[in-house]
């Protein structure tokens, strides 16, 4: 029971018990005054006819006519002249006087017994007679009633206005402690709140000054590990400079594009290069020379906009990951890039300014990476060796793009979603220190083309999003995985698009579809990954939304914005899965090794769970398991295979 409701119920049993001993003290007081008024009562009646019959007692007529005059008042339950030598009764008046103006279970509550009185009638100097009176207790019985109501009125409604006051001081008084429930829930979800204002109360004071004081040191605790994990990460994978990913990171992304079969696809790969940056250094100086390559970054910044990975290789060569591009968009973006840094150089950030050459290669799932930089290569000389324009392309056979790839993916996409030819497959997500215990599945897509064969998300994907048709997939795919979830009791993890939850009609087709399977809210996750997160406030309402109709949220391929860690911290996340290209040879690596576990440590103090992607070796698996990894996910523990 609740302290709110313990205090209520003291209240009002204390209300009771002062009302209860209040009324019966009360109703006992005007009890005995009313015993006392009907013993004067009896007593001035007797003593009054007594001497009004002192001149008339040899008159019988009289006698009994002052004795009816005097009863038929209607207060009197007998009257009596009695002969004081024979005893003999002279004159008797009795009876019962009619009234209502007491229940019957009252008057024999209070118990109230009649008075009498009795005064001696002389005549001269001998006692002729005695009166004897006898109040009847009807009428003390009706204003004891009706003094009893009055009472029990004004008790109760000042019971009841001294009840509700209290209810609402224990409101006021106890609304730091809603606040402290508060606290607390919203630690257990990533979240740091702190009461602003103090209560008066100084028990309550001392209390909620503590608990601001936790939520501090837990806030900067966080926010320490977050920094150091952020710092450990940029000086991995980071170019100091130009602050874009260096040639590491490119490589890591590259390699997956390649060969992890979830994310392989196809595109283009662009290298841009500064020519003669050394002779360009020595000429202008080390200072205009780094800022020179900076404005460059900006401007290959402003190009990608986030839809493709940008990266500075080393020295005046920057490379671009564009992934799903066919060979139109890549010579456009060259044109374009081209153009740009004409316009750089124009601008004076230096008349000396050497021209950039941009070369270009198409890459597919398979390839080597070392082949693909040696037709970048190619591409570069053929581009310098070119007097009208700056860039070149060079694509092996295996690598080029067919011309009518576009409209063959276009169709074969359209009739899979109108068809609905996606397959589901799982891959289980387990304990990192007991593989046998299966934490979830991660649902993953497979398209069945026209020649019956199962093709992977990483190769469809990429024109799904060129199409706009991401949130159509998100909708099909959540459809069959709620059907899917109706035979068994395991537990799912499904990603979701960027575009989903930024487009509000797709958006509100996602809630009614959760809403009308609300039951399965406690085995479904959804999955949003890193670089496709709305903004702040979209985020949160989203979390709050699906919190409320019963499901999950996960973060996916999280590791390259830690920053933005203390944002997500009060957004109550399920887990963040760490990407694979972070893991990949973790055991082998001491700076990954050093990067995860800063993560960890950051993620530990807001008791949020990592699960490593990608785990693909005993050796990454072990260092993963010392580091306190909650789960792991890749093909050492399962291959994604259709449910069983």
């Amino acid at each position: 029971m609740s302290l709110f409701k313990q205090l209520f119920i003291a209240i009002c049993v204390l209300m009771l018990v002062s009302f209860t001993g209040s009324f019966l003290v009360s109703v006992e007081s005007s009890r005995e005054q009313q015993v006392n008024q009907l013993r004067a009562h009896a007593q001035d009646a007797a003593t009054a006819l007594g001497l009004s019959l002192s001149p008339h007692i040899n008159d019988a007529a009289m006698v009994e006519l002052m004795v009816s005059s005097i009863f038929d008042s209607g207060y009197f339950e007998s009257i009596r002249v009695i002969d004081s030598a024979s005893g003999e009764v002279l004159v008797e008046r009795s009876g019962v006087p009619v009234s209502v103006a007491a229940p019957q279970w009252f008057a024999d509550l209070v118990d109230l017994a009649p008075a009498s009185g009795d005064a001696i009638v002389s005549d001269g100097w001998r006692q002729a007679a005695r009166v004897e009176v006898v109040s009847h207790p009807l009428f003390a019985i009706g204003k004891l009633w009706q003094s009893a109501l009055g009472i029990l009125l004004w008790l109760a409604l000042s019971g009841l206005l001294c009840i509700a006051l209290g209810v609402l001081l224990l409101k006021r008084q106890l609304r730091p402690l809603d606040y402290l429930v508060e606290q607390s829930n919203a630690i257990a979800r990533r979240e740091f709140l702190s009461l602003p204002e103090l209560p008066r109360t100084p028990e309550f004071r001392r209390v909620v000054k503590a608990m601001n004081q936790m939520v501090e040191k837990l806030k900067a605790l966080f926010a320490e590990q977050a920094a150091r994990s952020e710092q450990l990460r940029a000086e991995a994978y980071q170019d100091s400079l130009t602050g874009l990913a260096n040639r590491r990171y490119f490589d890591l992304q590259l390699h997956a594009r390649l060969s992890v079969e979830e994310e392989a696809c196809s595109g283009f790969l662009i290298l841009l290069r500064i020519d003669d940056l050394a002779g360009l250094n020595q000429r202008l100086g080390g200072q205009r020379t780094d800022q020179l390559i900076k404005s460059v970054a900006e401007l290959l910044q402003q190009f990608c906009q986030g839809r493709y990975l940008l990266a500075r290789n080393r020295g005046g060569e920057f490379a671009i990951l564009a992934p799903g591009v066919d060979r139109d968009e890549a010579e456009q973006l060259a044109e374009s890039l081209d153009a740009a840094l004409v316009s750089l150089q124009q601008t004076g950030v230096s008349d000396r300014l050497p021209l950039a050459h941009i070369g270009m290669t198409a890459f597919a799932p398979g390839a080597d990476s070392a082949s693909l930089y040696r037709c970048l290569d190619e591409a570069l000389a053929l581009a310098a060796s070119q007097t009208l324009q700056h860039w070149a392309c060079s694509e092996s056979g295996t690598q080029s793009l067919a011309a009518d790839e576009r409209q063959s993916w276009y169709r074969l996409l359209d009739q899979a979603l109108l068809q609905g030819r996606f397959q589901l497959y799982f891959q289980p997500v387990v304990d990192a220190v007991e593989p046998s215990r299966v934490l979830h599945h991660k649902v993953l897509a497979r398209l069945l083309d026209d020649q019956g064969e199962l093709v992977p998300a990483g190769r469809f994907l990429p024109w799904l999003e060129r199409f706009g048709w991401t949130a159509r997939l998100d909708l099909a795919m959540l459809g069959r995985v709620l059907e899917q979830m109706a035979g068994h009791e395991a537990h799912l993890a499904l990603s979701l698009s960027g575009t989903t939850v930024r487009e509000p009609q797709a958006l509100a087709s996602l809630y009614e579809m959760l809403r009308q399977h609300s039951q399965l809210g406690a085995r479904l996750t959804l999955e949003l990954d890193e670089d496709q997160l709305p903004e702040q406030g979209a985020l949160e309402a989203l979390t709050q939304r699906l919190r409320g109709l019963g499901f999950g949220l996960g973060l996916q391929h999280f590791g390259g914005r830690f920053s933005m860690i203390g944002n997500l911290a009060k957004l109550g996340l399920g887990y963040l899965k760490v990407d694979g290209s972070y893991i990949r040879a973790i055991d082998q690596e001491n700076d990954k090794r050093l990067f995860i576990e800063a993560m960890q440590r950051a993620a530990n103090s807001i008791d949020l769970p990592l699960i490593a992607e990608r785990v693909e070796t005993e050796g990454e698996w072990q260092v993963l398991r010392e580091m306190g990894i909650s789960a792991v996910q890749g093909r050492l523990f399962g291959e994604p295979a259709p449910w069983q």
